[in-house]
């Protein structure tokens, strides 16, 4: 009689998987950055006067709602994060000495971080009325 031997069985590592986690929100984020994009060409290059409309008193009424600042906040944090996700991928490919994939990791991170904390405060701190307002703006500001 032979004894058997059974077959190692594989395991999976427990704990947070941010490969996977960071494969997953590649996926979800380019799927909603197709919208919000879309939508922010549509909403500013099709509808009313089209492109001749685009000029400052524009964004400065855009800005004025917080529809408005949400969209282009929410689509400024998922193109930063989605690229800055998308480089991290690309330095882990390509870079194969440990300390310069870290240094650049880290960079990444910074610049990702520093532009979007700088981009969140435009949107959300933006005043059309600051200064000396002129033409069509003048008379918003005057409101």
């Amino acid at each position: 009689m032979s004894a058997q031997t059974a077959a190692p069985v594989a395991r999976r590592p427990r704990g947070f998987n941010l490969e996977k986690w960071g494969w997953l929100f590649m996926r979800g984020s380019g799927v909603l950055l197709v919208v919000l994009i879309f939508g922010h060409l549509f909403v500013n290059l099709m509808l009313g006067e089209g492109i001749h409309a685009l000029d400052f008193a524009f964004i400065a009424g855009k800005f004025a709602n917080p529809f408005w600042q949400w969209w282009d906040v929410l689509m400024l944090w998922l193109a930063l994060i989605h690229g800055a996700n998308g480089m991290r991928t690309i330095v882990n490919d390509y870079v194969t000495h440990e300390k310069a994939r870290k240094a650049l990791v880290g960079a990444l991170g910074l610049a990702a971080a520093l532009l979007i904390v700088l981009g969140t405060l435009v949107v959300f701190t933006f005043d059309p009325c600051l200064g000396e307002p002129s033409g069509e703006l003048a008379k918003v500001c005057a409101a």
